[in-house]
């Protein structure tokens, strides 16, 4: 679409015309019904918090948003592709491009990462006894630096300038000579940026579990979310710097003339390297803490003590550890040699032996159990076959001889979302129903929660198993049409037929959120009958849930309390020290900084570069400055005016 101002022509995409309008249109709607409610401050709470429980909705709320919005895209994609030789609206060759990229990279770092933090913030703390995070301050610049780089990311539409060169960025597509547009520019800075605030979550999170655990919780006595959290942290700690190095030596050769990635001196061999040695253990990165949630989320309904915890544990770790050792699985076809090849195919099928450990123990945990079918044990339950599946096509793709077929089509794509979304995002459904009483003291409604759930696990199945077999016939991915006579069209139908299926399953999710906080059921503190420490605190969690300070002896503290002691606790003799909660405008503060920063260099705006330079670093001079200790006691100890 064009139109003419101020005596020039200007060109605007209608998808984006359109986004514009949605997105504007919804704005007013949403700031119409804030003023009306008279809401403004609950936002502002929720806005200068760093306590524990609502930075953990922040994560929460705000990867529901882009789930919605990657989404959309997954439609848009699946709709291009439902028949063949298509021409859905604008979504072919280049734009079609941006929508697969775009929904990858969405996917991955804006929704899948943020679902599981949240739920780390919201639970783990409680788990193990602690009053809040080791760093509450610390914690809300992780979720705003997180916010920032989803929203350069996502904005990137807005300014017509998208990222195009997959969600991987593979060189050379992804350097300057090739796409010299800004929207990889913007693929670069969200994703540094939202990887700082990953990285000092992983360092809270690890701190917090080795310095805040309750008197009496040994490591050996810890829920299994909170030692995959532990783990997963781990795992950040050492994958996400990677990344970082490969994005910050990707700016170089964009803005700077460097070639570490294309030329004589540089290979792009280089950039899949970097890209998969974060890659792989990226993805168990997203899958262990859905690992815990389903060992807690078995347990509960099924009335047991997880069945082989030392072991569970043990297979946690393992499958960290063996994580960075599958990268070159990825690049089997880049002609690496059969040596190395054959390593790494070992690595990969070895990685399968305690994910299989684990698959028999919540089995097992479920053998003999009085089973509850709440809609979190719907979404664990469905979780074992799928992600069966999801393994067995793993184990297909570790054989190096027969992954030269496989290798970029859409059998690949169907194991992927076999893993991440049948792991990941079923774990995170899992945990949203299961903690949401903690979150506001009520829980989401069950006849709707069942809906979504048979109707988004029906709909998966739908989708992404005919893709096996599209891409055995040798349908390649990241393609916009393809021709009747390819004998794919079957498939992609169907596939598309499933996606909307996933579509409405995941509006009765959104429903589901809108019925219970318009007419709540309050549920009191222990709905679930649990049996861990976080069901022994009231709902929605307080400040200091911790009074008086538990003593713990076993594994399932609080499950122990109820067959032996009438449901209290005992009392430990010695307590933990609190973190300091405040309420501070800081941080937010900060993500304007980090947005004004990144898109300085993203439109090589020289002087803005500096002066947004020199604001980011006296930010840090005034955090140096900032005694939370001594304003408090000043203050008195009120919080509410830090």
């Amino acid at each position: 679409m064009t139109f003419e101002l101020f005596n020039r022509t200007f060109f605007i995409a209608t998808d984006v015309l359109f986004a514009y309008i949605v997105l504007i249109g919804t704005g007013l709607g949403v700031l119409y019904l804030v003023n009306h409610a008279n809401k403004w401050s609950v936002i502002k709470d929720y806005v200068t918090t760093t306590h524990h429980r609502k930075i953990g909705v922040l994560y929460l709320l705000s990867a529901t948003l882009f789930f919605l919005r990657a989404g959309i895209e997954a439609l848009i994609i699946r709709i291009q592709l439902s028949v063949p030789e298509n021409d859905f609206w604008v979504f072919q060759g280049d734009k079609f491009n941006e929508a697969f990229t775009t929904h990858g990279t969405i996917m991955i770092f804006f929704v899948a990462m943020p679902l599981l933090i949240g739920l780390m913030n919201v639970a783990v703390p409680l788990q193990i006894g602690a009053q809040d995070m080791a760093f509450p301050y610390m914690n809300a610049i992780s979720f705003w630096l997180f916010l920032a780089g989803a929203i350069l990311v996502n904005m990137s539409f807005f300014m017509t300038a998208s990222p195009n060169a997959g969600w991987t960025a593979y060189a050379p597509l992804s350097t300057a000579e090739f796409t010299p547009e800004a929207g990889n520019d913007y693929y670069i800075f969200g994703l540094q940026v939202s990887g700082v605030g990953t990285i000092l979550a992983a360092i809270n999170m690890i701190v917090t579990i080795v310095r805040h655990r309750a008197p009496g919780m040994k490591m050996t006595r810890m829920p299994l979310f909170a030692w995959s959290t532990l783990v997963t942290a781990f795992l950040i700690l050492i994958a996400f710097p990677v990344l970082t190095i490969a994005l910050y030596i990707l700016m170089f050769d964009r803005l700077y003339g460097t070639s570490f990635f294309s030329g004589e001196a540089g290979s792009p061999i280089y950039w899949q390297h970097l890209f998969w040695i974060f890659g792989h253990p990226e993805v168990y990165i997203i899958i262990i803490p859905a690992f815990g949630i389903f060992s807690d989320v078995i347990s509960t309904f099924s009335k047991k003590r997880v069945f082989g915890y030392t072991s569970m544990v043990v297979a946690i770790v393992i499958i960290g550890l063996l994580g960075f050792m599958v990268w070159v699985h990825h690049m089997f076809t880049v002609g690496l040699g059969p040596v190395v090849n054959t390593v790494f195919a070992i690595t990969t099928m070895l990685i399968a032996v305690p994910t299989g450990i684990k698959i028999f123990n919540w089995l097992f945990t479920m053998r003999k159990g009085v089973i509850h079918l709440g809609t979190p044990m719907l979404f664990a339950a469905g979780f074992i076959p799928t992600f069966v599946i999801g393994g067995v096509t793993g184990v297909m793709l570790a054989v190096a001889a027969a992954d030269f077929q496989f290798h970029d089509t859409y059998f690949v794509v169907a194991h992927f979302h076999y893993t991440m979304v049948g792991g990941t995002v079923l774990g995170a459904f899992a945990g949203i129903y299961y903690w949401f009483p903690k979150m506001f003291g009520f829980k989401l409604k069950e006849g709707l929660g069942k809906a979504h759930f048979w109707l988004f696990l029906i709909g998966f199945h739908i989708t992404f198993f005919p893709q096996h077999f599209a891409g055995l016939n040798g349908m390649p991915r990241r393609v916009y049409t393809y021709t009747a006579e390819d004998n794919v069209f079957i498939f992609n139908f169907i596939s598309t037929i499933g996606a909307f299926m996933m579509g409405i399953g995941t509006l009765f999710f959104v429903l589901n959120i809108y019925k219970s906080f318009k007419n709540p059921e309050r549920c009191g503190d222990d709905p679930w009958n649990g049996r861990t420490l976080e069901w022994s605190v009231p709902s929605p969690a307080p400040e200091h849930p911790f009074d008086p300070m538990p003593q713990v002896t076993t594994i399932d503290p609080l499950w122990e309390a109820k067959r032996n002691r009438g449901g209290k606790l005992p009392v430990a003799n010695t307590s933990r020290s609190a973190p300091i909660d405040v309420t501070s405008w800081q941080p937010v503060s900060f993500f304007g900084l980090i947005m004004l920063f990144s898109l300085s260099f993203i439109y090589h705006v020289a002087w803005l570069q500096i002066v947004s330079g020199v604001m980011v670093l006296a930010f840090f001079a005034l955090r140096t400055l900032t005694d939370e200790h001594t304003r408090l006691a000043k203050e008195g100890g009120n919080h509410d005016n830090v």
